[in-house]
């Protein structure tokens, strides 16, 4: 009301009237001048109670523009029941290389995290301690062997005297036991010179696999024993293991599926697993399950598995960590929506549906096993209705909203199971 005053005071303060000066005129010209400015009036008149209602009225501002929401179509279909389990790599053999023989370290022989064959040489100790121990053994064998040639000779001619009555019992029995004893003294002999052979042959230290060296934790010079350390470990990578974790609840699960052990065994050797990299890339190449634990750990109620890929040109390396995903089976008319549309509230869950009428309700559901980027609902909702998969934040009860349709992203998994391959 204020503000209509102050216009229709401007309105009659701004008239033509007083603009245009009546009151310094005569008044004998008063009613002339008058009837010659009636229609000037009467226009300013019409102006007036024209701003005045311009005033008075304020223009219906818009309401607000309903927000944009986009949403899936609920439909029953068939879609791999894809598990994803954290995995760490490791080599399919590891063997830490050890020394067998006390001695000082006179050669490295192998360049440091390269790849050797099976026989190719790492280390050499010292070997000139049992060159002379075998040296040895050799010349006590030779004595002892010498003993022997006579002592055998002793126990026939004993034999023959005996057989002739030309000596005792005790005569006889003596050179049997000499000639025994002898015989006995040369086979511990030839027994230390393999030992000794031995000992030497383990001076120089092998590879015993194939595969890619560590770095040596000995020098040159060190003194080394089999009590000191490994000298380094090497491991074999092609194939590599992945270390899979399962727990109880999904193994016992597994069990129940496949009751029948020659099925089951049957089952996991058809399975191609993906190895997901902590870059999040898909390794290339498919992998097969290898073994399953004999034991779950009664500490996490877990049990471990292994699945190996190949591993062409050591890029895989031990030490890395990644997931194993593979398609379990195929889930029958699943009614899924993707898991970014499900609100979880203190254990309950609740979905956002658009009506008919394009209004925004919410509505509890219950909600299965999620399969993939997808989430099984159990109950709650029916084929063809509308959920909000993303904007369901700016959508209020009852109130309508812009709708349009989402579209999966493109790294999300594909329909058979296989994960989109990430660009370089």
């Amino acid at each position: 009301m204020k503000r209509s005053r102050n216009c229709l005071m401007n309105d009659r303060e701004g008239s033509p009237s007083r603009s245009f000066g009546l009151s310094s005129h005569a008044a004998g010209s008063v009613m002339p001048v008058r009837l010659g400015l009636a229609p000037y009036l009467a226009t300013g008149l019409v102006i007036g109670v024209w701003f005045s209602a311009g005033c008075s009225r304020k223009a219906a501002a818009p309401g607000p523009a309903a927000p944009e929401v986009l949403v899936t179509t609920v439909v029953p279909k068939d879609v791999p029941r894809i598990l994803e389990r954290v995995a760490t790599l490791d080599g399919f053999i590891n063997a830490n290389i050890n020394a067998q023989v006390q001695g000082y370290i006179v050669s490295r022989d192998y360049q440091e995290g390269s790849v050797v064959k099976k026989g190719d040489p790492l280390f050499q100790i010292d070997p000139r301690p049992f060159e002379a121990a075998l040296a040895q053994a050799n010349g006590t064998l030779a004595k002892d062997q010498a003993n022997q040639v006579k002592a055998d000779a002793d126990e026939k001619r004993a034999m023959d005297l005996f057989n002739k009555k030309v000596i005792s019992d005790q005569e006889r029995d003596t050179a049997i036991a000499a000639a025994g004893s002898t015989r006995a003294n040369v086979e511990a002999d030839a027994a230390a010179v393999k030992q000794a052979e031995i000992n030497l042959g383990y001076t120089k230290i092998i590879a015993p696999i194939d595969g890619v060296t560590g770095f040596a934790n000995n020098q040159v010079g060190d003194l080394v024993g089999p009590s000191t350390g490994p000298l380094t470990t090497m491991s074999q990578i092609d194939p590599i293991k992945a270390i899979v974790t399962a727990g109880e609840g999904p193994f016992t699960d597994f069990v129940s599926r496949h009751p029948d052990a020659t099925e089951r065994d049957a089952y996991i050797k058809k399975l191609d697993f993906d190895l997901i990299l902590s870059s999040g890339d898909v390794y290339p190449k498919r992998g097969k399950f290898y073994a399953l634990d004999r034991n779950l750990d009664t500490k996490t109620g877990s049990i471990r598995y292994y699945v190996t890929f190949p591993n062409p040109g050591n890029i895989l390396r031990p030490g890395q960590f990644g997931k194993v995903r593979f398609v379990a089976d195929m889930k029958k008319g699943a009614m899924v929506i993707p898991q970014e549309a499900v609100n979880e509230l203190q254990g309950n869950y609740q979905v956002a549906v658009v009506d008919q009428d394009g209004k925004a309700s919410l509505r509890p559901v219950k909600m299965g096993e999620r399969i993939g980027a997808l989430w099984e609902v159990t109950d709650g909702l029916k084929p063809g209705d509308k959920v909000i998969v993303q904007g369901w934040q700016k959508a209020r009860e009852g109130s309508p909203v812009t709708v349009k349709d989402w579209t999966p992203p493109a790294n999300q998994v594909a329909s058979d199971g296989k994960p989109a391959q990430k660009n370089p």
